[in-house]
């Protein structure tokens, strides 16, 4: 049984709290991956950055649907949504971009479970830590590349 810790990338290009998204867009356009993660001094992991979430920087703002009861006007998606996308659209620094409730796996989860946690969460790759250290990452096409084993 294959585990994670054979098929995953052992040298992760990570990235601090403090990156500005300017040096994020240049990681992924040069280095030709698609998420990012965040390390602290230790090398714990903070969060996460992905393309994707630069790319939602430059959409228009959706201003929610609201209902009008009284006097009171309530967004049908919930303040906090509104909040969080305002957020994301302004950030400037991998901190204020980054998603920080990170799914991960360990080396020795097997890779059927990394598949499973990546299908089933609609992710791409996979930060695999050791307690809070970061050691690696797994991606989709590290699992592909495992079935020609």
């Amino acid at each position: 049984m294959l585990t994670v810790a054979d098929i995953m990338t052992k040298n992760v290009v990570s990235i601090k709290g403090t990156t500005t998204v300017r040096e994020m867009a240049g990681l992924f356009d040069t280095m030709n991956i698609g998420t990012l993660p965040i390390v602290d001094e230790a090398g714990n992991l903070t969060g996460i950055v992905t393309a994707s979430d630069l790319v939602e920087q430059d959409r228009p703002l959706h201003i929610p649907t609201v209902i009008s009861l009284f006097d009171w006007v309530i967004p049908l998606g919930g303040e906090n949504s509104l909040q969080r996308e305002l957020d994301k659209i302004s950030a400037q620094t991998a901190a204020e971009l980054a998603s920080t409730d990170v799914v991960t796996v360990t080396a020795s989860d097997s890779v059927s479970s990394a598949a499973e946690i990546m299908s089933s969460r609609k992710l791409h790759a996979l930060p695999v830590v050791e307690g809070k250290k970061l050691v690696g990452m797994v991606s989709r096409i590290d699992i592909i590349r495992s079935m020609n084993r």
